[in-house]
């Protein structure tokens, strides 16, 4: 396989990040991503890992995309999406184009209601295992005059995958033994909400609509969809129910 010397280059910066052990799981999958858009010569970068026991995506990192339409995903798009599953099932790299012509991918309201919005015409993902524990996954996607991914890039992506996958137990071996107590790690991850997304989420607790919300605390309703966005990334959730259902400190 030839490579040019500023693959070389990028490919030495990809393999030394991924040997780094001082690195969480979140952390690597972004840092990868954004080495792999100027690698790969793409322009979106999307990572989830998923969850089997409820059957959902989750613990989302994005690049060059919409938190609103990312959002949408989560709720709607996911349980109607027509390429990633099988993208999923092939563990290697493999184009969007590859599982579902690009004519026919894009009749799809998954195409036009979601990818579209973003600019996201042509896909390669790679999904990660360890055996059949999904690590976390790779999906990058190009404008539509990029032109689509080829089999060099295909092949730049399984070069770095068992480095991937490594770098990914790692970070949770590491996680594992550091791990504070269920309630002590609840407390940590509060910690990280301000005193305003701290209300929000008390209030979501309480079952209360975004309008009720927004009434309570004198602000808008868009301005409480940020908060819950906010929430959502630094807790690592995707859901409302998920907040909801979280032990909360008292307030003070």
């Amino acid at each position: 396989m030839y490579l040019t010397a500023p693959e070389q280059q990028a490919l030495r910066g990809v393999f030394a990040l991924l040997a780094e052990d001082d690195r969480d799981e979140r952390e690597i999958r972004e840092r990868l991503g954004r080495a792999l858009l100027d690698l790969l010569h793409a322009d979106q970068f999307a990572s989830f890992v998923w969850d089997a026991a409820s059957g959902s995506f989750g613990s989302r990192v994005a690049l060059h995309m919409d938190p609103a339409n990312l959002d949408s995903y989560a709720r709607w798009h996911q349980h109607h999406d027509p390429i990633t599953f099988v993208l999923q099932s092939r563990r290697r790299a493999t184009r969007v184009t590859e599982v579902m012509p690009q004519r026919e991918l894009m009749r799809t309201p998954f195409f036009n209601d979601f990818l579209a919005r973003d600019g996201l015409h042509w896909g390669m993902n790679l999904h990660a295992f360890e055996g059949n524990r999904a690590l976390g996954d790779l999906r990058i996607w190009r404008r539509k005059g990029r032109g689509d991914f080829g089999d060099h890039e295909k092949a730049l992506l399984d070069l770095i995958e068992p480095a991937f996958i490594g770098a990914l137990q790692r970070a949770q071996r590491v996680a594992a033994t550091a791990s504070p107590s269920p309630s002590g790690a609840q407390d940590a991850a509060w910690a990280l909400l301000s005193a305003r997304e701290q209300e929000v989420a008390r209030c979501v607790r309480e079952g209360l609509t975004d309008k009720e919300i927004a009434r309570r605390m004198a602000v808008s309703v868009p301005t409480v969809r940020t908060y819950l966005r906010r929430i959502f990334d630094k807790l690592g959730i995707e859901r409302r129910s998920a907040l909801a259902g979280r032990t909360m400190p008292t307030a003070r």
